[in-house]
């Protein structure tokens, strides 16, 4: 997975309010202290809901079927 890449939470982040299955963006991708994603979660409108650290296991590189939830997640896509 890469910068600006969409990417789906394999299960909730309670503390976040982020259902499994939300569909966020790659924002950030750091390698120290360990890799992680930095992903921004937003509302249908483009606001922002939350921006958080992931690590690759927490999420997986969303299908096209997943973006049609979020169409602002199209410009990523292609």
């Amino acid at each position: 997975m890469e910068l600006y890449d969409p990417v789906e939470l394999r299960a909730a982040v309670p503390e976040e309010n982020l259902p499994a299955g939300a569909v966020g963006t790659i924002v950030h991708v750091f390698h120290r202290p360990e890799f992680a994603y930095e992903v921004e979660f937003t509302d249908e409108d483009g606001r922002m809901l939350s921006s958080v650290a992931l690590t690759p296991d927490k999420i997986r590189q969303a299908e096209a079927a997943d973006l049609g939830q979020h169409p602002q997640r199209m410009l990523f896509a292609s």
